[in-house]
């Protein structure tokens, strides 16, 4: 018999996780947003719990030796899992990602048995999500089997499950001598500046109805934003453009709501949803850098966002003197990317039937 869930000690943790600054909307380095951003705030949600990420720690019932493996559930526990999506363009797929899987997937993502991660992993043109809901359903179904579900809650009252979903667009930006360009890069030095994103330049430049990936840029995009930035250019004070990079913004924050949203249909009272969004700015020849957009927590009755926002004519951007370099901060609303609100949404609880 399932114990009733002890909400309580889940919900301090949540608690005190909004009450920890997050500053958004800059370009940082990788390092930072990944451990000072996502890292920090994930564990602040699981402080205190026995972290069940190893298959050999769902090994107890196993007819062979490694049932010795098996975790101890009498103990409050969570159980965690990790997805994210990530643009399919090869120019996203270098030492970013690399960095994602060491800093952030090493301590979230379940492990084999043979020690590898296992990410669920989505590469939809463009960046974001493709569905949100298709993403969310996935993630929830594969992190568990009713048999583990029913010893982990049988276990101990406060036991949870921690779905972690981090969301990535990408821009490209150029440095031509003074002038700085956001939505093009190199692949190398001597290559020839291309589109990045592909798929989002694209379709705000030459939109093709026929293209599928278009439409559903134009989708997450909203009719409203689409219009508005195939046609006008957001400039920053000395007149650099970026457009693009707002674009790119507005993508990976229609994902994260989406996903958060879909995320009430497939946790049960005892998941605990933490998403993210971000944009990865590529540099050629080097370390590209991280533009950190939102977070979210799903848990108990209510989603919480805290983001820059989905409406491209309350973007504003300057460039900075920061690391000694100039970098981008993006704005939204005149509001200050340290202390943005944070929107809730009510939903009904869909309960596990265990309790």
């Amino acid at each position: 018999m399932s114990l009733p869930f002890d909400a309580a000690s889940t919900q301090k943790r949540i608690d005190r996780f909004w009450c920890l600054p997050a500053s958004f909307g800059m370009e940082r380095n990788a390092y930072h947003n990944y451990l000072n951003e996502i890292v920090s705030d994930r564990y602040a949600l699981i402080n205190g719990l026995q972290l069940l990420r190893d298959e050999l720690q769902f090994a107890a019932y196993h007819p062979t030796d490694m049932n010795i493996c098996g975790a101890d559930l009498s103990l409050p526990s969570a159980v965690t899992t990790l997805a994210y999506t990530n643009c399919g363009d090869r120019i996203h797929q270098g030492e970013v990602t690399k960095r994602y899987r060491d800093v952030v997937a090493s301590r979230f993502a379940t492990l084999s048995e043979i020690g590898e991660l296992k990410l669920e992993a989505f590469f939809p043109a463009g960046g974001g999500t493709d569905n949100g809901a298709t993403l969310a359903h996935v993630t929830v179904a594969h992190q568990m089997d009713e048999p583990l579900r029913r010893r982990l809650y049988e276990g101990n009252s406060q036991s949870i499950v921690l779905v972690a979903t981090d969301l990535k667009t990408h821009v490209g930006r150029l440095e031509e001598g003074e002038k700085r360009i956001y939505g093009k890069t190199r692949e190398s030095p001597w290559r020839e500046p291309r589109h990045a994103c592909g798929a989002i330049v694209g379709a705000l430049s030459n939109y093709r109805p026929h293209n599928m990936i278009h439409r559903r840029i134009r989708d997450d995009l909203g009719e409203k934003n689409f219009q508005y930035l195939s046609h006008q250019k957001i400039v920053t004070d000395d007149g650099t453009d970026i457009t693009m990079a707002v674009a790119a913004a507005i993508v990976a924050i229609r994902g994260i709501r989406n996903t958060a949203v879909a995320m009430t249909q497939e946790i049960d009272e005892r998941g605990l949803a933490h998403l993210t969004a971000s944009t990865t700015v590529n540099r050629p020849s080097r370390d590209d850098l991280v533009i950190y957009l939102a977070r979210a927590t799903v848990f108990g009755g209510k989603v919480r966002i805290q983001s820059l926002g989905t409406n491209a004519e309350l973007y504003t951007g300057k460039l900075i003197e920061y690391a000694k370099e100039r970098r981008l901060q993006l704005s939204y609303n005149n509001l200050n990317g340290d202390s943005l609100p944070v929107e809730e949404i009510h939903y009904e609880v869909k309960p596990s039937g265990l309790c």
